[in-house]
């Protein structure tokens, strides 16, 4: 069951579309679509040429020497996956990617994240990918034949709401890829929030690609020009902004910001916010 329609959460997509599954004897048309399934799924979404496609996996998958499982780990530690979401990639935040694409979520948590990082400085890269494949969690969820798929918005893939609200760092609007369209980038999303267990807004997208940023400050301490001790300062949400000043991401892009501002600024900054097209998705006070 999700938290709420899936179209105020923008992840309509992947509510409205049922999982894939393989069933062995199928046509070589279904034995595509299976393939482009796990491609778009472990690659994040990305564009993949034919000439990056893997094509001895490919037919060891349509000969049924490989069950969906065994090609998603293929896909996962191919050159390609490996140079997109590792190589180039900060530690913390291939390890966010690789639960997105692998167990369709995001981490519970700093401890969770730490057990990957141990993996991949004492067995390497391939027994990180082999540590969510080989998992508990994924037989139970996918087993040998379903393509793994987003599901961390759901409650029974989430134990805390903290974990559901990170989901939508890592999945939000289904027309950017995990690192095209995204204003993180190749940098990581969670990192600070998981550490100190930050809950993130969930506001309804501005458009389809809509995507989050992390907020500039996350420290629980009383901030803001004029803050003193007995100021009060305000949080406000934002949406609507074009990211015009980000050279890798199309203008029609629309990004959320958060902005911390003292009582007495409120007014200057609700008018410049509106002057540059933002729209005010909430105010609350820190």
């Amino acid at each position: 069951m999700a938290f709420g329609p899936a179209s105020r959460l923008g992840v309509s997509l992947f509510d409205e579309t049922p999982p894939v599954e393989w069933v062995p004897g199928r046509s070589d048309e279904e034995a595509e679509s299976i393939i482009r399934a796990v491609y778009r799924q472990v690659l994040g979404n990305a564009y993949v040429m034919e000439s990056e496609r893997l094509t001895v996996p490919e037919s060891q998958f349509k000969r049924g020497e490989f069950s969906v499982r065994e090609f998603v780990r293929a896909v996962a530690k191919s050159d390609l996956y490996r140079s997109r979401f590792f190589t180039s990639c900060a530690r913390y935040r291939a390890i966010e990617l690789n639960f997105r694409h692998l167990l369709g979520r995001s981490p519970l948590d700093l401890e969770e994240m730490r057990v990957h990082s141990t993996i991949l400085d004492t067995q390497g890269f391939d027994a990180e990918i082999d540590s969510y494949i080989d998992s508990d969690e994924y037989q139970n969820t996918f087993g040998e034949s379903i393509v793994p798929y987003i599901r961390g918005y759901k409650t029974e893939a989430c134990q805390s709401m903290v974990q559901f609200t990170h989901t939508f760092q890592l999945v939000r609007g289904a027309a950017s890829s995990s690192l095209k369209g995204d204003l993180a980038g190749k940098s990581p999303k969670l990192n600070s929030l998981v550490i100190q267990s930050i809950p993130t807004p969930v506001i309804s997208p501005a458009g389809d690609g809509a995507t989050f940023r992390n907020p500039p400050v996350v420290s629980r301490t009383r901030l803001g020009v004029g803050a003193g001790e007995g100021g009060k300062v305000y949080r406000i949400e934002v949406t609507g902004y074009r990211a015009k000043s980000f050279n890798n991401i199309s203008k029609f892009r629309r990004s959320n910001q958060v902005f911390l501002v003292p009582f007495d600024k409120l007014s200057q900054e609700y008018q410049r916010i509106h002057q540059q097209g933002g729209v005010i998705a909430s105010i609350t006070l820190v």
